[in-house]
């Protein structure tokens, strides 16, 4: 994690994309500072301050995922979105909550590749240069014929000639087997192939392809060569272990309520299966053993038909910041379409713009789609801010429909066109369940 904000940094920069939900932006602006704070410390005391983990309790559309997502990407810190409902007890069939852990190396490993491979993607572009020019006049050819091809290849003369060029053969014609209880046994398939490769020299294969095309092809493989393919996974287990985050939805789906009779194994399974997670253990993966001491754990659910006391108390314990988020207003709905960067109807006024459409909202518009979003939320199912989006397709239906038609033109849409597109449908109750 290579970033120190404060945390009313991060509040407003979470502000600029979420709208409302101060206590929860303010919880885990803190929950990111303190591990900015840990890193500062000596490794001695370092290792014995753990994250305070952190469970958002409030309904469904109201900036809970959004807000660990944002906070994810605003620390750079490799993190992953489960659902709590996907996992079974070890021992059942299913995926056990180890897998949680196992992705998210997956997902770090993948972000680390990336970063690492800007370093070296100019030294893996003169060597991919010399491999193109090698198919194109030959590995003989004099010194001033392959700075004449280069300079041509360099102006892209030469971009659309075909060449033939070696490049490795990935195989996947051999079988692939599961190793019994091996660490990670559910996604990790040894390839012989790979193994063969890297004991005795990959094995390649000729390709035609256009000098433009090789030349990306080369590239990719010249980066693949230059990784340090341990380092990469170093700094990946590094990664998730001192600034992962993981975002558990809808875990009060697999808490029992109290006056059920009678456990549900499955259900209080899962949630035991959590806690040493959570609290803090090894987990084997293909790539490594992974600690999980300093990974942020952010759970979050409705609570609509059980309550936090219903939870575990082990597990209640191991989430000690609560934080409740407040269901979204009319008012919250019209901030919602207007001030977020990527708001509603900057998205639906871009993608018109490429289609030459100069699409404009009134305020009246604007309000009444709000209107509109509270009164079926309301009535039907309150889905919080996910029901704007309902409505703006509703509205949008028939333009989005003749927009390739209609370049050059500008569409305003008020009030009078929102309710007679999306209003008589909101009044008809039965009819919104299905439709909106």
């Amino acid at each position: 994690m290579n970033t120190s904000f404060t945390p009313r940094e991060i509040v407003s920069e979470l502000d600029r994309y979420i709208i409302g939900q101060d206590d929860a932006k303010r919880a885990v602006a803190i929950a990111l500072r303190n591990r900015w704070r840990r890193q500062q410390l000596d490794e001695s005391l370092r290792d014995e301050i753990l994250p305070k983990n952190i469970l958002m309790i409030g309904p469904t559309g109201v900036g809970k995922t959004e807000i660990a997502r944002r906070l994810a990407k605003l620390a750079q810190a490799p993190f992953i979105k489960v659902e709590a409902t996907k996992f079974t007890e070890v021992g059942y069939v299913g995926r056990d909550v180890e897998q949680i852990i196992r992705d998210l190396v997956e997902i770090a490993i993948h972000a680390t590749s990336k970063k690492l491979r800007k370093q070296v993607v100019a030294k893996a572009e003169l060597l991919a240069e010399e491999r193109v020019l090698d198919a194109l006049v030959g590995e003989e050819a004099g010194r001033d014929t392959r700075e004449k091809f280069r300079v041509k290849l360099r102006q892209g003369e030469l971009d659309d000639k075909e060449v033939e060029i070696q490049v490795a053969d990935s195989g996947g014609g051999m079988p692939s087997f599961e190793v019994p209880g091996m660490p990670g046994a559910q996604m990790s398939m040894i390839n012989l192939n790979e193994i063969m490769g890297k004991a005795f020299g990959a094995q390649t294969k000729p390709k035609r392809l256009s000098v433009a095309d090789s030349y990306e092809v080369l590239i990719e493989e010249e980066c693949d060569k230059l990784l340090d393919e341990d380092k990469v996974v170093k700094e990946a287990i590094e990664a998730v272990e001192n600034n992962g985050i993981v975002f558990l939805d809808e875990i009060d789906k697999i808490t029992v309520r109290s006056e059920r009779i009678g456990a549900d194994v499955s259900r209080e399974g899962v949630q035991r299966d959590l806690l040493p997670l959570i609290e803090g253990t090894t987990v084997p993966t293909k790539r490594g053993a992974v600690k999980t001491d300093h990974i942020l754990f952010i759970a979050s659910g409705a609570f609509h038909l059980s309550k936090p006391a219903d939870m575990l108390p082990e597990l209640q314990g191991r989430l000690p910041i609560r934080v409740g988020l407040k269901a979204l207003t009319r008012d919250d709905f019209v901030r919602i379409l207007t001030e977020p960067e990527a708001s509603l109807i900057k998205q639906y006024t871009a993608l018109m713009g490429v289609e030459e459409i100069a699409l404009e909202f009134t305020g009246e518009a604007i309000s009444e789609v709000a209107d509109l979003a509270a009164e079926i939320n309301s009535g039907v199912e309150n889905i919080g801010a996910r029901r704007l989006h309902t409505v703006m397709e509703k509205l949008l239906e028939d333009i989005s429909f003749t927009a390739s038609e209609r370049g050059g033109e500008t569409i305003t849409i008020d009030a009078q066109q929102v309710r007679e597109k999306v209003g008589e449908l909101a009044k008809d109750a039965d009819l919104s369940k299905f439709i909106l």
